[in-house]
């Protein structure tokens, strides 16, 4: 969280004019907090680090993930809700490269612990299945936004940890749908998923 604050506040003082993009893994497991969510007690009884997201939404198990940062100026007049599909739409793209159709979840809950739990219409699923949660920050002109895209999940620790039941027919992971492809080919494909959305070198 540390590094993708910083490649924001870089951007800012640098006024930097383009888009940049990190991808990353989590070592050892760990929850993250949403901005203004508190530290509930059910979060700290299984010796799992916490940490607190710049962005918001609610908590999230990082373990089997890969995540993704993005840092870029906001466009003029862009709402939150705009800018968080023209990155979505990137990530689509760069899936649809990997022969895997994703798309906007159409049911919206709000009423769950559990981040994954939760749509709101602008989540990306497969087959009306949430595969990347994603939450953003604004700050002087720059947005920070980051998702996490499941690899696998342990759905009896997200239950342990958030004491409430996973609703597993309304989340899948990337093993489900092609337990073959690396994380260098989704990586690659998603930078070229960018690359078309934003028409970068």
């Amino acid at each position: 969280m540390e590094v993708d604050l910083k490649m924001l506040n870089d951007a800012i003082l640098s006024k930097a004019k383009n888009m940049t993009v990190r991808f990353y893994n989590w070592a050892p497991k760990c929850i993250s907090l949403g901005k203004n969510q508190l530290c509930e007690t059910f979060y700290t009884n299984l010796g799992i680090d916490i940490v607190r997201r710049p962005t918001g939404g609610r908590a999230l198990l990082h373990d089997k993930e890969l995540t993704y940062c993005v840092v870029a100026p906001i466009k003029n007049g862009q709402s939150v809700i705009e800018s968080y599909k023209e990155i979505s739409d990137a990530l689509i793209l760069g899936f649809k490269k990997l022969g895997i159709e994703l798309n906007y979840s159409k049911v919206c809950s709000k009423n769950l612990r559990y981040c994954m739990n939760i749509s709101c219409g602008a989540d990306v699923s497969f087959n009306s299945r949430k595969l990347i949660g994603s939450a953003q920050f604004r700050s002087r002109g720059y947005l920070l936004q980051h998702g996490s895209i499941l690899y696998e999940l342990d759905f009896d620790l997200v239950e342990k940890i958030f004491r409430q039941k996973v609703e597993k027919k309304s989340i899948i992971t990337l093993n489900e749908i092609n337990k073959n492809l690396t994380q260098d080919e989704i990586i690659l494909a998603l930078k070229d998923g960018f690359k078309e959305k934003f028409e970068t070198p």
